[in-house]
């Protein structure tokens, strides 16, 4: 079916998405998007005084939106986070797997298994109990499913000491590619966003030990982002990729990853 691109304005109108790591960053920016456009959204988020100082945001507004505390790396956490937006909404069409940690990064002899473990249990079984728990409602009218991995692991593998946060990246692109084929009967689209530096605060929780004794030397040229001159992009431009895959404007794609990167990766794989 071709998309009506007369139909651009309020294009989620009686949607409903789900947002992980969504007070700030990616995760806010797309959660704004999306309720612009008309769906009902559910923002989750550890950090509950930031959480309902965004969802008030859009609620001011007159948008509609619900504020769930939540960890993804949690089973039970995300079965009740999912049963909230079906008992507010009765149904679930849009799923952005967002929340990630950066972690540690690291000689891979000073990273401990609490630290490895951390990191794949908030970014890989965070993105699949995201998934897992949402599949029941997605399959009753078919969907669209967003995940966010990065540049890192997936096309760029220069940042040494991110091995951890590098395989959780990797792993999600698999993740997507294998439900996208089991999904796709149900009418569930599965695709992945790749972003490259972008202004966010994930930066702030990131740790690094010692990475001067195993990193590379190399010297790029000026401006690391070629289609900028090195200015990272920005959550909102990140946000119009999410709403292109959350839409009937992307009906005919799954099983894809897209680098939203300015070129950086293509620079410094």
């Amino acid at each position: 079916m071709a998309y009506d691109w007369k139909e651009l304005d309020m294009q989620l109108n009686n949607k409903v998405a789900l947002v992980t790591g969504a007070d700030s960053g990616i995760g806010w920016a797309s959660a704004r998007l999306l309720a612009k456009q008309g769906a009902k959204v559910a923002l989750l988020d550890l950090a509950e005084t930031e959480l309902q100082k965004a969802v008030a945001r859009l609620k001011d507004d007159s948008q509609q939106a619900l504020a769930i505390v939540g960890d993804v790396s949690s089973d039970a956490d995300m079965a009740q986070a999912v049963q909230r937006v079906i008992n507010q909404w009765g149904q679930l069409d849009i799923v952005f797997a967002n929340a990630g940690i950066n972690g540690v990064w690291a000689p891979l002899e000073e990273l401990t298994a609490e630290e490895w473990d951390k990191t794949l249990n908030v970014n890989l079984k965070g993105t699949f109990l995201t998934v897992k728990h949402a599949l029941p409602y997605l399959k009753k009218q078919g969907g669209s499913i967003i995940i966010t991995s990065s540049v890192n692991g997936t096309r760029m593998f220069s940042n040494t000491g991110a091995t951890a946060y590098a395989c959780s990246k990797a792993a999600q692109v698999a993740f997507a590619k294998m439900i996208a084929l089991e999904l796709a009967k149900h009418k569930i689209r599965v695709n992945v966003i790749c972003p490259g530096a972008i202004t966010t605060q994930i930066e702030e929780n990131t740790e690094q030990r010692d990475l001067e004794q195993v990193a590379e030397p190399v010297e790029f040229p000026e401006g690391q982002i070629p289609l900028t001159d090195g200015k990272p992009g920005s959550a909102d431009q990140v946000a119009q990729l999410v709403l292109f895959l959350a839409s009937a404007a992307s009906n005919h794609i799954t099983g894809t990853e897209v680098w939203i990167d300015g070129g950086q990766s293509l620079l410094q794989g």
